[in-house]
C-alpha cells in the first residue's frame, strides 16, 4: 500500500467531499427541511400535529433498530458504498410518492420507507466511511463533512418555504426527490470507495511506515459484544438518546410553534435559517478544535447547553429572545451528532465502528422522532407547548450529565 503521493491530494479528502454532500441531502435537506410541509399536510390532509410527527416515529420503531443492525453488518462486511446507494433510492422514491399521497396511512407508510432509507443512506454509513479514512485528522474530516449537514440545514427550510409557495406542497416534494438522486447517485458510484485499502491507501494518506502503527490502533478496537458490556456504551446511548431527542423535538415544532406566536411562515423560516447558519459555526470550529480537546467532556458541555437554551422559548413573543435561542441552541446543535461517533471511535475503536453506530444512532433516533410525537400529544392535549419545552429542556441537560460521567481512558484499558 501507498501513502498520498507528494503533490497530490489524498483522496480521503475526496470522501470527505462525498460525505459532504450525502449529510446536505439526506439529512440536512431531508430532516430540517421536511418540517417545512407539516403546516401543508396539516392544511391540505388534515393530519394533526402529532400525526406529521409520528409517521418517522414509527418508521424507527418498525424499521429502524432492525435495518440499523443489518446496515451496520454489512457496512463492515463490506463497506459504505452500496449501502449509501441502496438507501439514497428508498429516500428518493418515498418523496415522489409523498407527492402522490391523500390518506394518513399512506403517509405513515412513507414515512416507514424513508426511515429505511435514511438508515442506509444517513449518519451510519457516512460516519463510518469518514472513519475509516481517517485516523489523526479524524476529527478536522469529520468536521468538514458534518458541514454538509448544516450547509443543507440552512438551505433547506427558506428552499422549501419558496418551492412550496411557488409550485406547490406536491410539486416541491418531487423537486427535492429528483435534485437528491441526480446528486448523490454520481457520486455515490464514481466517487465513493468504502475504505482507503480498496486504492491501495493507508488512512490519512500515511506512508508505509507508519502501517504499524495503524496496525496497533487496530487491534485495541473492541467488538460488539465487548462494547455493550461497558458502561461507556450506555452512558453514550442515553447522553444522545435525551439531547438528540430534545434536538428533535425543538426542529420538529419550531415552525409550528413560531406560527403560534404570531410570526409568519416567512419569519419562521428566516429563524429556523438562523439556527441552522449557528449549527454551521458550531460544525466549523468544533471539527477544527476536537483533536485537541476532550471530545466526551466537550460533547457534555454542547449537550447541556442545548437542554439549558430551551427555556428561552418560553419568552419567545420577544424576537430577540428567539434569536438568542437559535445562536446557543445552533451552535450547540452543530457539534452533537459529529461528536457521537469520535466519541465512540476513541472508546471503542474502528473495527466494529458500524455494527456500534447502529446501536447507538436507532438508539438515539428513537428519541430523535419519540420526542415530536410526544410534544405533538401534549400540544394537541393542552394546546401549549410550556410544558413540553420544560420536559424537553430537562431531557437535553440530564444527556449531558450523562456523556460528563463516560470515562474513556479507564474504559479503554479494560476491554483492550
Amino acid at each position: 500500500m501507498r501513502g498520498s503521493e507528494p503533490g497530490k491530494i489524498f483522496y480521503g479528502w475526496w470522501i470527505v467531499v462525498a460525505a459532504f454532500l450525502n449529510f446536505f441531502f439526506v439529512i440536512g435537506i431531508i430532516f430540517y427541511g421536511f418540517p417545512v410541509f407539516y403546516a401543508s399536510f396539516v392544511e391540505a390532509l388534515g393530519f394533526t400535529r402529532a400525526q406529521v410527527t409520528q409517521g418517522f416515529f414509527l418508521g424507527f420503531l418498525i424499521v429502524g433498530l432492525p435495518f440499523g443492525l443489518v446496515a451496520g453488518a454489512v457496512i463492515d462486511r463490506v463497506g459504505a458504498k452500496w449501502v449509501i446507494l441502496t438507501g439514497v433510492a428508498l429516500v428518493g422514491a418515498s418523496l415522489l410518492l409523498m407527492a402522490r399521497m391523500t390518506k394518513l396511512w399512506q403517509y405513515e407508510a412513507l414515512c416507514v420507507l424513508e426511515v429505511l432509507g435514511y438508515v442506509f443512506a444517513g449518519p451510519i454509513a457516512t460516519q463510518v466511511l469518514v472513519a475509516r479514512w481517517f485516523r489523526a485528522r479524524r476529527g478536522r474530516a469529520m468536521g468538514i463533512a458534518y458541514l454538509g449537514l448544516g450547509s443543507g440545514g440552512v438551505v433547506a427550510p427558506m428552499l422549501i418555504n419558496y418551492l412550496i409557495r411557488a409550485y406547490g406542497w406536491e410539486h416541491a416534494l418531487e423537486i427535492v426527490a429528483v435534485a437528491l438522486m441526480a446528486v448523490l447517485f454520481p457520486v455515490g458510484i464514481w466517487v465513493t470507495r468504502s475504505t482507503p485499502e480498496e486504492m491501495g491507501l493507508l488512512p490519512d494518506g500515511a506512508t508505509a511506515s507508519a502501517a504499524t502503527g495503524v496496525a496497533i490502533v487496530d487491534t485495541a478496537s473492541s467488538g460488539v459484544a465487548q462494547a455493550v458490556r461497558t458502561k461507556n456504551f450506555w452512558l453514550i446511548l442515553l447522553g444522545s438518546t435525551l439531547a438528540i431527542g430534545a434536538i428533535g423535538a425543538v426542529i420538529q415544532h419550531f415552525i409550528l410553534f413560531l406560527k403560534d406566536q404570531g410570526y409568519s411562515s416567512a419569519v419562521a423560516a428566516r429563524f429556523s435559517t438562523g439556527l441552522l447558519v449557528a449549527s454551521l459555526a458550531g460544525r466549523i470550529l468544533v471539527g477544527y478544535a476536537v483533536d485537541l480537546v476532550s471530545k466526551k467532556n466537550a460533547m457534555a458541555v454542547f449537550y447541556f447547553l442545548i437542554g439549558a437554551s430551551v427555556v428561552l422559548l418560553m419568552a419567545a413573543r420577544v424576537p430577540t429572545v428567539v434569536w438568542a435561542f437559535a445562536a446557543i441552541f445552533g451552535f450547540s446543535m452543530g457539534a452533537d451528532y459529529m461528536l457521537v461517533s469520535l466519541v465512540t471511535a476513541e472508546c471503542f475503536g474502528t473495527s466494529s465502528l458500524g455494527k456500534l453506530l447502529a446501536l447507538i444512532i436507532m438508539g438515539y433516533s428513537l428519541g430523535q422522532w419519540g420526542f415530536p410525537w410526544v410534544v405533538g400529544k401534549i400540544f394537541d392535549a393542552r394546546h401549549s407547548y410550556d410544558l413540553a419545552w420544560k420536559l424537553t429542556a430537562v431531557a437535553g441537560m440530564a444527556g449531558g450529565l450523562a456523556t460528563y460521567v463516560v470515562s474513556a481512558r479507564r474504559e479503554k484499558a479494560r476491554i483492550s
